[in-house]
């Protein structure tokens, strides 16, 4: 399956796994890579000293493999991960919720891979122009912190495809293989996967939170916080507390107040299911078993292959 990815990442598989904050940790990145993917430490849950330790834990885990580390822009100690990454001599730097000019030459000096994530074709530009080497076209469906043109992944890679020449990694509602046929068709060189490595065996995620993902149907999920920053977020007390907040016309600072400090720790990690913030993807309605990251990258790969063949029987 070589192509731009695979090619990019030194990996068997064009396969990323998204760096989820409280879920991401080294042996989910670990397990992922020696999969044949590409596995992220998602560093935005972590003091700098936790993130060293996580790097080398993953080094040692991954028999020289590649992994990534995410950054969020927003992080208050974003220097002091900086200085983590470059001293560990991680190869790749996955960076989202900012400008990518700040820190892509920085990191690129340094000879690490630089990836950005975008969720429309004016940032994705930006990106490209900032010098990242691939980015990541993370469409609606998507967990986390999302864009806020509610644009599809089926309708944003095409769009980001017609925008920009560097390798396009497509995000969000992707968990299957026949969904890697889908956006590998579109043009797309590489997925990223958030959603089904949560409900993982090596996820750091709570088994609480786990098994409310595996438990989910259409329609429990919901992106709000558009004032502050787009989250989607599976359905409990706190969600319903912001969403009557927001239909209530509610200020920035009452969102910030009603969200407080470690919500999504309280959530993912702790495992309040009542409290606490659960972010997860649409496609949180189609998993139902938690597996290992190997077991889950086989099937995804079987079932393309598989979906491959069946599709060209048609014509």
């Amino acid at each position: 399956m070589g192509n731009r990815v695979t090619q990019l990442f030194n990996i068997k598989y064009p396969i990323i796994q998204a760096g989820m904050i409280w879920c991401s940790g080294w042996e989910l990145a670990a397990a992922v890579t020696n999969a044949g993917g590409l596995g992220v430490i998602g560093s935005g849950s972590m003091y700098p000293e936790i993130l060293r330790e996580h790097i080398q834990k993953c080094k040692k885990a991954t028999n020289n493999g590649i992994f990534a580390v995410n950054v969020p822009m927003l992080y208050p100690d974003i220097d002091k991960h900086m200085d983590v990454i470059v001293a560990e001599g991680v190869k790749v730097v996955i960076t989202s919720a900012g400008n990518p000019k700040i820190w892509t030459s920085k990191l690129k000096e340094k000879g690490i891979i630089v990836v950005h994530v975008i969720a429309n074709a004016k940032f994705a530009k930006k990106a490209e122009e900032a010098g990242v080497d691939a980015i990541v076209a993370e469409g609606f469906e998507a967990g986390g912190h999302n864009g806020r043109e509610e644009t599809t992944t089926l309708c944003l890679i095409p769009i980001i495809k017609n925008t920009v020449s560097i390798p396009v990694i497509a995000a969000g509602g992707i968990a299957t293989g026949k969904a890697m046929l889908a956006m590998l068709a579109l043009g797309a060189d590489g997925v990223q996967i958030g959603s089904r490595f949560v409900a993982s065996e090596e996820s750091s995620a709570s088994i609480h939170f786990k098994n409310a993902v595996i438990s989910s149907q259409e329609g429990d999920t919901k992106l709000l916080l558009k004032q502050l920053t787009p989250v989607r977020l599976l359905k409990n007390k706190f969600f319903e507390d912001i969403e009557k907040a927001e239909a209530a016309a509610a200020s920035v600072d009452e969102l910030s107040k009603l969200l407080g400090r470690a919500r999504a720790k309280k959530g993912m990690f702790e495992g309040d299911l009542i409290e606490g913030e659960l972010e997860i993807g649409q496609i949180a309605a189609i998993i139902k078993e938690i597996k290992p990251a190997k077991e889950i990258i086989d099937e995804i790969i079987a079932e393309y292959k598989i979906a491959k063949e069946e599709l060209m029987k048609g014509f």
